[in-house]
């Protein structure tokens, strides 16, 4: 009989269905699938409707049939989360049913798909979201291999992997103090002012209970895959990788997706370069604050106070829904005919083309990890000012540590007139000029990590001749 390491591997993998999400674990699909792995990849039914509708105008869509068009091997499917398409799925109600009741969706959707390819023998292995609850018992009840992939940094991870030893000390909830921590193993010191919201938070939600439950599940994952590159978060990973097989494979942004494009937002896309071609080069600040996070109007105001004050060319992404407004327009009256002739204003686009359009001179960004990512792979420095969960982590990376970017405001309030400061300092000068330098160091950390003998290509090789092995040896196991 032939040895089971012959045949492929094969991946069953199912998304969490946030944008932030989705976009690097497509990217991780094509990956896996470039080293000649099978993939089954799983959206939620209304991720699928939402991106379909988004992109194509069409719910009857493979998102993945042009990258199996080209030799790769993925299929796709859909997995319901027990709720209508239409269901706001922002509630505790949908929080709850998703601890509850999606792991039997699962469960279902694994077992179908196993019995469908049952002649490809016992090659599967499980990759779900580190942010999902229920992959060790599905991979217990399957044997299943259970990798759990991460898509923020590494810090952020060992955070919420150290989450009893913070209670144990006194430093979570943080409830507004503001002391260093220096006692987590990879940590040199963080204070815990730069700790994420939900370890800020003294009143724990539905939603604390999930992440939290999440990082009890990951410790019994067989492999952690990580976003992030070795070389910027050293010591962390170092003290990760002493207590499971951790594997720093980022950024995962940069799947061959023009060869093998693969529709991954959720909302539809403006074309801004055209407006972006007719402009300077550097001249043109790009302000975005993701898919996920909401802000007060106030914030808003001041930052529209800022860019008129800066008298900066920019392209501002407003988000449907991202400020709860009563009713009428969120910026200042009179704001789009006074920036006519220097500003575009859409409600989403292509961020990479945003970026990587020599006009762009900065980012004024929520610190999400991929913005932060794709900003530096386009030698763009960023001004931050992070909202929520990991963004308050990421800044302290960007501005603290890496030194690519600088923070919007130095206090609780936000002013039109700092913001315009900041914009200056940021788009022109000396300090300009020292960020640039900084962010183009760093961006061949990134390159240099994804070189055929780089940091990440080697991490993810050494993960997929692991991978292999485990499977190859619990087949052994059961004959």
């Amino acid at each position: 009989m032939a040895s089971n390491k012959n045949r492929k591997p094969h991946a069953i993998m199912i998304s969490l269905h946030l944008q932030g999400h989705i976009i690097p674990f497509v990217n991780l699909a094509i990956k896996l699938a470039s080293k000649g792995f099978s993939v089954t990849f799983a959206h939620l039914e209304f991720v699928h409707h939402q991106i379909s509708k988004s992109q194509f105008n069409s719910t009857d869509i493979d998102i993945f049939a042009q990258a199996r068009s080209s030799g790769l091997d993925i299929n796709y499917t859909t997995i319901s989360d027990g709720f209508a398409v239409e269901f706001d799925r922002s509630t505790d109600l949908y929080v709850e049913a998703f601890l509850c009741r999606f792991p039997e969706k699962v469960d279902e959707l694994v077992g179908k798909i196993m019995q469908s390819h049952s002649s490809a023998g016992s090659n599967f292995f499980l990759v779900s979201d580190t942010f999902s609850v229920w992959p060790a018992k599905i991979a217990e009840k399957y044997g299943l291999v259970d990798v759990s992939f991460w898509t923020e940094p590494a810090l952020v991870f060992s955070l919420y992997y150290h989450l009893q030893l913070l209670r144990e000390n006194g430093h979570v909830p943080v409830n507004g103090r503001r002391e260093n921590v220096d006692y987590l193993p990879g940590i040199q010191s963080i204070n815990t002012k730069d700790f994420m919201s939900y370890l800020q938070d003294s009143e724990l939600t539905l939603l604390h209970k999930l992440i939290f439950q999440a990082f009890d599940t990951v410790k019994s994952a067989d492999f952690i895959l990580c976003n992030t590159v070795q070389e910027l978060e050293t010591e962390a990973i170092s003290a990760l990788k002493e207590k499971q097989p951790f594997y720093a494979i980022g950024p995962l942004f940069l799947g061959d997706l023009k060869k093998n494009p693969v529709a991954r937002s959720l909302l539809p896309e403006s074309n801004c370069t055209e407006w972006l071609n007719s402009r300077p080069a550097g001249s043109v600040l790009y302000v975005s604050f993701g898919s996920l996070a909401k802000t007060d109007k106030n914030v808003i105001l001041e930052i529209a106070g800022g860019i008129l004050l800066s008298q900066v060319n920019f392209i501002w992404v407003l988000r449907p829904g991202m400020v709860d407004s009563e009713g009428g327009g969120i910026l200042p009256e009179g704001f789009e005919d006074r920036t006519r002739d220097r500003g575009l204003i859409v409600p989403w686009c292509t961020q990479n083309q945003v970026l990587m359009n020599p006009a762009t001179g900065g980012f004024l960004t929520h610190c999400g990890w991929n913005s932060i990512v794709e900003s530096i792979w386009a030698c763009v420095p960023m001004i931050c000012y992070p909202l929520f969960t990991d963004q308050i982590t990421n800044r302290k990376l960007v501005v603290d540590d890496w030194k690519v970017g600088i923070n919007l405001c130095d206090g609780a309030s936000l002013t039109r007139e700092e913001v315009a400061e900041n914009i200056g300092v940021l788009m022109s000068g000396k300090r300009a000029d020292e960020l640039r330098q900084e962010t183009k160091k760093v961006r061949e950390t990134l390159q240099n990590a994804l070189t055929e003998d780089g940091s990440s290509e080697k991490n993810f090789n050494c993960f997929v001749e692991d991978v292999k092995d485990e499977i190859e040896r619990r087949c052994e196991k059961r004959i």
